[in-house]
């Protein structure tokens, strides 16, 4: 035995025995709490009313869009095509059920998605200050930065939830009223349905990592305010404010770098080969969206003064 043990002693070997294996134990007492955390955020924001109904009303859109599209064929109406600002999906419809799913995505996309996205978004900090239970939860030990990352992890988890809704709620529809077969793709080529449905669940990833960005930016303005209500109107208002934007001709410098400028690009998931251009650059617009104002609502949330 050396020198320094023997002047230890048993005493003080013992205690930093007991040290070494206090510090894995927290690190896991740590990460549970973060999972309960997270568990306890999705509990709060889905078992919301507001949250119900708007998943009622996303789930609604597909089903309109399939009986105004049987009552059009049934007639022996034409239905129409794109106008040019969106992908080509409606007049498939009434061919094939499952572009019922892409044509309820293309119309939900522009407003009813992430009008969705930041009520959720815009009330997830702003909403617990409102309330009164924001303080409460920062006694707890889980802290700032992790209470924040679970709460945006809650915003992206009704991304994920909200685009499902649509497109499940619009396979059901399309199943029932119109022939499902092989799926004729945006270029001309027929491939087989189960092809057309791997697409199908490629571009509603697509469509719920559109939405990251918004998610962010609702966070961040989360975070400037004690009015749920006024988050959620600033963040649905700036939405409104930056779509008109990204529609003036005479603005079209400027529209690359707006978040909802690729939203669209999805459409491209539907043609052979697939063209990535678009995908590719909207998913990195949306991180860099979901960098900076992740990075700011980290920067205000970390350094404000709760009390409420």
């Amino acid at each position: 035995m050396s020198r320094a043990e023997t002047t230890a002693g048993p005493g003080l070997q013992d205690t930093g025995q007991e040290q070494r294996l206090a510090l894995p134990a927290s690190r896991r007492a740590r990460a549970v709490w973060t999972l309960g955390l997270f568990g306890s955020e999705l509990l709060i924001v889905f078992r919301r009313v507001r949250t119900l109904a708007l998943l009622a009303v996303l789930a609604g859109v597909p089903v309109l869009v399939g009986i105004a599209v049987r009552i059009e064929t049934h007639d022996g109406s034409s239905v129409g095509g794109s106008d040019g600002g969106g992908p080509a999906f409606l007049e498939q419809i009434s061919n094939n059920g499952l572009f019922l799913a892409f044509a309820s995505l293309a119309a939900t996309l522009p407003f009813f998605l992430p009008m969705a996205i930041g009520v959720v978004a815009g009330d997830s900090v702003a909403g617990e200050a409102s309330t009164g239970t924001l303080r409460y939860l920062l006694v707890a030990p889980a802290g700032r930065t992790r209470l924040l990352l679970a709460k945006y992890a809650s915003v992206l988890t009704f991304c994920i939830a909200a685009t499902l809704v649509v497109v499940l709620s619009a396979v059901v529809v399309g199943f029932s009223l119109f022939p499902v077969g092989d799926v004729t793709l945006l270029s001309g080529n027929t491939v087989p349905l189960s092809d057309g449905i791997l697409r199908g669940l490629l571009i509603a990833l697509l469509v719920a990592s559109s939405l990251i960005g918004l998610g962010a930016l609702g966070l961040f303005i989360s975070t400037l305010t004690d009015s749920g209500i006024g988050a959620m109107a600033a963040t649905v208002g700036l939405l409104i404010t930056i779509q008109i934007v990204n529609n003036i001709p005479q603005l079209h410098a400027l529209q690359p770098y707006l978040f909802p400028h690729y939203w669209l690009s999805f459409a491209d998931v539907m043609r052979a080969p697939v063209i990535w251009d678009g995908i590719v650059k909207n998913l990195a617009l949306q991180a860099v969206y979901a960098a900076v104002f992740g990075s700011a609502a980290w920067a205000r949330f970390s350094t404000r003064d709760v009390t409420s």
